[in-house]
């Protein structure tokens, strides 16, 4: 245990699960070092829409962002780096809720995890055909709305990624790492473009440092709400890996410390460039930087091959996305066959790569049946944000316990959060109530307004009815 905040000594029981989470980890190769984390954190935090979201918001976007950043996003990365040096565990935020409460609460917190992360994985599919189309062209629009082609590249992009997680990190890590340096340049690309084509700007609107005073309608609120909670979230995740990485308490913090303004950057830049091309009413959700790419270099019209390159990149770092997210799942039901709260079956080791083959057959089936089962009876702007809104209720379910943690958990740890974290994790665990509040509410039209909330609140009361008829059952056994 790290004493960085404390020289207070730990309670006996942590100690003791501590000891017998490290041992279990002891079997697992350490792949992960710093520039690996680093990569990983850009690939898992900078989604690629994000900077469509942040841009129906014009040119009070900047403000937004800033108000994100100061009131969820460093909030987060401090509690992390807290928890992290505090706990190095296998399993993170799962194995700290354990610890500073107890078994319900941190199974229903992975429960949340695994479902959010099956949600995303879900959409993948979508998101990567959409990429592909505005790759090929105008000649390929059909693709996003065409199921068959949907469900085709959904089937094989799962069945890599279960070849990948069966080799472990040391073939993911590479997979993360590309998608890492291709997604860096891709936004290179995406904020330089609006210098180079200035003249073909809609109604010259690039203004890349605009600090328009912010109108707190309903609808700014509710997208501001996803910048914060959606965008800027993802650091705790890469803690579910700290059994397969090199000095974690170290270098997981570290990651953080460097990736956050990089990623900061990249989301305000990158969101000045989609509103200098794309009128804010017109923003392709799905796949906004495709979008804006098409566009600009269209105009330039001499390197327009560049244009399907860079969103190939974009293509490139979703699948490396999908395979951190498809990585993190896998290990969650693991370390709850650990504790007996799931079959000793998902715990079960390959022989040859010491991966939890029993767990990635499991979640690489969910997967591929629930991308299927989203495909059905809605469009494609509407599938995508059933998908995203429902996964981001159970994401954010687990975020509340994340700033509790600090807040009310300590004791039991046997340590005490400083004054000034409780005030960061205050700040978060309010931000996360308003997404909540606002995740049953599309910012896109949909066929039924109502539908869509229902759909969204069905979803997650019954995953979690799920989630506690499990534990229960398990309990009994």
């Amino acid at each position: 245990m790290n004493s960085d905040y404390t020289d207070q000594a730990v309670a006996p029981g942590v100690a003791e699960v501590e000891r017998d989470v490290e041992a279990r980890s002891a079997v697992f190769k350490k792949e992960l070092g710093l520039f690996d984390l680093v990569l990983t954190q850009v690939v898992f935090v900078v989604g690629t829409f994000w900077v469509g979201w942040a841009g129906r918001l014009g040119h009070e976007q900047n403000v937004f962002w800033i108000l994100a950043i100061v009131t969820f996003y460093l909030p987060l990365a401090a509690a992390v780096i807290f928890l992290i040096r505090l706990m190095p565990l296998e399993g993170g935020l799962y194995q700290w809720t354990k610890l500073a409460f107890n078994d319900f609460v941190a199974f229903m917190v992975g429960w949340n995890l695994w479902v959010f992360a099956i949600s995303i994985l879900a959409g993948v599919g979508l998101v990567v055909t959409t990429n592909i189309s505005y790759a090929i062209g105008p000649s390929a629009a059909w693709m996003r709305n065409n199921p068959k082609t949907i469900t085709l590249i959904l089937f094989i992009l799962v069945a890599a990624m279960v070849v990948a997680a069966t080799r472990g990190l040391a073939l993911g890590k590479w997979v993360h790492n590309v998608g890492g340096l291709v997604h860096l340049m891709t936004f290179a690309i995406l904020i330089l473009l609006p210098l180079f084509a200035i003249t073909s700007v809609i109604a010259g609107e690039y203004q890349p440092f605009a600090l328009q005073f912010p109108t707190f309608s309903a609808y700014n609120i509710n997208v501001a709400s996803k910048l914060a909670l959606g965008a800027l979230t993802g650091f705790e995740y890469i803690a579910i890996l700290a059994g397969e990485t090199r000095a974690p308490a170290r270098n997981i913090g570290r990651s953080v410390v460097i990736a956050t303004p990089i990623i900061a950057l990249m989301f305000i830049l990158g969101t000045s460039s989609v509103l200098a091309f794309v009128p804010r009413d017109q923003i392709d959700l799905i796949g906004p930087i495709p979008q804006v790419l098409s566009i600009g270099f269209q105009s330039l019209g001499w390197v327009g091959t560049i244009a399907s390159i860079a969103i190939l990149g974009i293509t490139v770092r979703t699948i490396a996305l999908m395979s951190i997210y498809f990585a993190g799942n896998t290990r969650l039901p693991m370390v709850a066959g650990w504790d007996r709260l799931l079959p000793a079956w998902f715990s079960r080791l390959h022989p040859k790569y010491k991966t939890p083959i029993n767990s990635i057959l499991f979640v690489g089936v969910v997967t591929l049946v629930l991308g299927l089962l989203s495909l059905t009876g809605v469009h494609a702007q509407e599938a995508f944000q059933l998908i995203d809104n429902a996964g981001g209720v159970f994401y954010a379910l687990t975020y509340l316990v994340l700033f509790a943690i600090p807040l009310v958990g300590m004791k039991a740890i046997g340590v005490r959060a400083p004054l000034w974290l409780k005030i960061a994790c205050a700040s978060g665990f309010i931000v996360t109530l308003i997404y909540i509040r606002f995740a049953i509410v599309p910012i896109t039209d949909v066929e039924s307004p109502l539908s869509f909330a229902l759909k969204i609140i069905v979803t997650v009361l019954v995953a979690n009815a799920v989630g506690v008829s499990i534990y229960v059952l398990r309990k009994r056994k």
